[in-house]
């Protein structure tokens, strides 16, 4: 199978992913304060059926129920010595419903960890997130997206371990928000542009943003990281609008047609890979994956050309 760039590049097209994972997760009755990714032995079952479920709404890869599945997160559960098997088995379902024809786009989350703060030493960060990704490679995944990162150093720990202990394709992605003088930033201070160059330098293959954000707003966070990456693929994954607290309930009130609409723009400011985060579902990814490809947008249909 062709990697994720290579099949950017020879179908000239915006990729579609997936769509939130929690979000189905609680649907089927995961519970506060339990493990997510402990349903990938528990409950695999309905795991699979939300892969399949992005598969048939016309995702072109899927990612897997791992974000969580590092040995900082999954000690708060006393699964710490459960990495591989979770990660194996994560990768394995999501491989299961993809097949041969798309791609596992394994998810890798931060650690809840500050190497600023001195919580913990390069190197712990290194083994943890070597040891994940290890895993997901072997159950099958041909990528990975470093996701929802806030700090560079993390960041670029979690890349240089990926890189250098996998051969799996690489993205990392940032999650963003809006200050009051209208500039996007994480919550550690990083701008887009300056996330890209030090991402692309620590060796990722794709960058982008996700989570933070409904589409809407994606496509002035991609203007900026296509600034600072002319030819690097960019990838999005967006919440189902802004969150609104219902009766206590935090909910993402954007309509599949609404994000789908979004999602063209994101494209022709220079998005190549975009799907969906938190409040998405299959129907948005439907929608978006439609819209996409009825308005012909491709890698070519840029606003840097227009």
């Amino acid at each position: 199978m062709r990697s994720i760039r290579e099949q950017i590049q020879a179908e000239g097209r915006v990729l579609i992913s997936d769509g939130a994972w929690g979000t189905l997760l609680q649907e089927r009755g995961l519970q506060p304060g339990e493990c997510p990714e402990l349903w990938c032995l528990a409950r695999r079952s309905e795991v699979f059926e939300i892969a399949s479920a992005y598969v048939a709404a016309g995702a072109d890869m899927i990612e897997s129920n791992s974000f969580g599945a590092n040995r900082f997160k999954l000690e708060h559960f006393g699964l710490a010595e459960r990495v591989a098997e979770l990660n194996r088995a994560a990768a394995a379902i999501s491989r299961a419903a993809a097949g041969p024809e798309r791609h596992v786009l394994a998810s890798i989350g931060p650690t809840g960890k500050l190497l600023l703060m001195g919580d913990v030493t390069e190197e712990q960060l290194y083994d943890a997130f070597r040891e994940q990704a290890r895993a997901l490679e072997e159950g099958g995944a041909d990528a990975c997206c470093i996701e929802t990162f806030a700090a560079l150093d993390e960041a670029a720990v979690a890349v240089r371990a990926v890189r250098e202990n996998t051969r799996l394709e690489t993205a990392v992605t940032f999650t963003f928000e809006r200050t009051r003088q209208g500039e996007y930033r994480t919550m550690m201070g990083v701008a887009p542009g300056e996330m890209a160059r030090a991402m692309l330098a620590a060796g990722a293959h794709i960058v982008g943003t996700n989570c933070g954000n409904g589409m809407s707003r994606m496509a002035e966070i991609v203007r900026e990281i296509r600034a600072a990456a002319p030819q690097v693929p960019i990838l999005v994954h967006a919440n189902a609008g802004m969150p609104v607290n219902v009766d206590g309930r935090l909910t993402f009130p954007e309509r599949p047609d609404e994000m789908a609409r979004h999602a063209v723009e994101a494209a022709r400011a220079g998005a190549n890979i975009v799907g969906g985060c938190c409040g998405t579902t299959p129907e948005h990814i439907r929608a978006l994956a439609r819209s996409l490809r009825q308005s012909g947008e491709t890698t070519q249909q840029r606003e840097t050309t227009a």
